[in-house]
């Protein structure tokens, strides 16, 4: 009788494109009225529904690990000030539509943090896109070459937060320079971006294929923007050591 009638709930709930977590749920809710009953059923299914829109926004991000802040430590990283963790963990720069820049050297944490701020964006119901940069610049000029730039574009700028991790490791041709500038001028002071670098300003040049275009992005990128430096030694060296 009881398989009887969760297959006719599945049944129902098919028909009504509801969940699965309904039929799951329909046997172990405890209530003290059918009412009461029905409520709980109802948040169970509203609860079930906001956990994989989260879900979904996380896969759809393109992060190559998942990071948190539980394991992240902040005693090696210079905040600006009245910037504290607990403004960044609640995204309040996606919300002012600021960027960040990380600095510092290789292994310091940049893309762990920026990793755990694009998770805590997903979660807090922010559309996230993460591209390594040589590889989103890449993805913009086979889109080019391919005649569907505008439409990726045009995706692109949907994502709330943009993080481009390891700016700067390979040197751009003109086109991906320009490519790149065009990203980040449609996102002036309209969505937020995350740069995450070991290069200094004044070497940016080197990578940004002239002094306009640098000057252009540097501009666009800085005029609202919050810069965090990391100073300690790289994560992975001392893990290193500590294995030994």
């Amino acid at each position: 009788m009881i398989n009887m009638l969760t297959a006719d709930i599945a049944a129902c709930c098919k028909t009504l494109r509801l969940s699965r977590n309904i039929v799951d749920m329909s046997d172990k809710i405890q209530a003290n009225s059918h009412q009461e009953y029905l409520l709980k059923l109802l948040q169970s299914e509203i609860s079930h529904r906001d956990i994989v829109r989260k879900n979904k926004r996380i896969n759809k991000a393109g992060f190559y690990t998942i990071k948190t802040f539980e394991s992240f430590r902040f005693d090696e990283v210079t905040l600006p000030s009245g910037i504290t963790p607990e403004y960044l963990r609640e995204c309040e720069f996606i919300k002012n539509k600021t960027n960040i820049v990380m600095y510092g050297n290789v292994g310091t944490g940049k893309t762990h943090l920026s990793i755990a701020l694009g998770v805590e964006a997903c979660k807090r119901g922010f559309e996230v896109a993460f591209y390594r940069t040589t590889a989103l610049v890449n993805k913009l000029a086979e889109h080019k070459k391919a005649g569907t730039l505008s439409t990726f574009l045009k995706k692109l700028s949907k994502a709330d937060l943009l993080i481009c991790d390891e700016w700067g490791y390979v040197p751009l041709d003109r086109i991906g320079a320009q490519l790149l500038f065009e990203v980040i001028s449609e996102r002036y002071e309209n969505k937020s971006v995350i740069i995450n670098t070991n290069i200094e300003f004044s070497r940016w040049v080197n990578i940004l294929y002239d002094e306009q275009m640098t000057g252009a992005i540097i501009d666009r990128i800085l005029h609202h923007c919050h810069l965090l430096l990391f100073s300690g030694q790289s994560n992975r060296m001392r893990e290193a050591r500590l294995g030994h």
